[in-house]
């Protein structure tokens, strides 16, 4: 028989997400949220459980080939995407931590550059935009 103070310690190791898995998850965070679809809006055009998508999000499950191709298509956008700006000597590394710490290092990883990078390119008027574009930059140095 198993003593009860065995079964409260874990003798398996907590699993972090692979880099590459952390990677594709906030490149698909980024691409949802730049489209304003929710977690659920996802979930439903996969045929998943939104629960499923944050797992995805988080790098926490592993995105198969076939689901990749899928994300890609219904969001529009090249499998390349995912990889993006990833760093090849680095794809063996565990990730960098999560949370704030990723907001605070990774601008486009916000909520609101994210919806900021939305609203602006809806936006018709090509000279308002450049406009809005180059306020902008001149509050930033400011």
């Amino acid at each position: 028989m198993i003593s009860p103070s065995r079964l409260k310690k874990s003798s398996f190791p907590v699993r972090k997400p692979n880099l590459v898995d952390a990677h594709v998850g906030s490149r698909l965070r980024q691409r949802r949220m730049l489209l304003g679809i929710s977690q659920e809006q996802l979930a439903e055009m996969l045929g998943l459980t939104f629960q499923q998508v944050q797992k995805y999000e988080r790098g926490t499950n592993r995105v198969s080939a076939s689901r990749l191709f899928q994300l890609a298509r219904t969001l529009d956008t090249p499998i390349t995407w995912f990889f993006e700006d990833m760093e090849q000597e680095r794809t063996g590394e565990q990730p960098e931590p999560s949370g704030a710490e990723t907001e605070e290092t990774d601008p486009m990883s916000r909520r609101e550059t994210l919806e900021l990078v939305r609203v602006y390119s809806r936006i018709d008027d090509r000279k308002l935009r450049k406009k809005l574009y180059e306020m902008a930059k001149a509050l930033a140095t400011e």
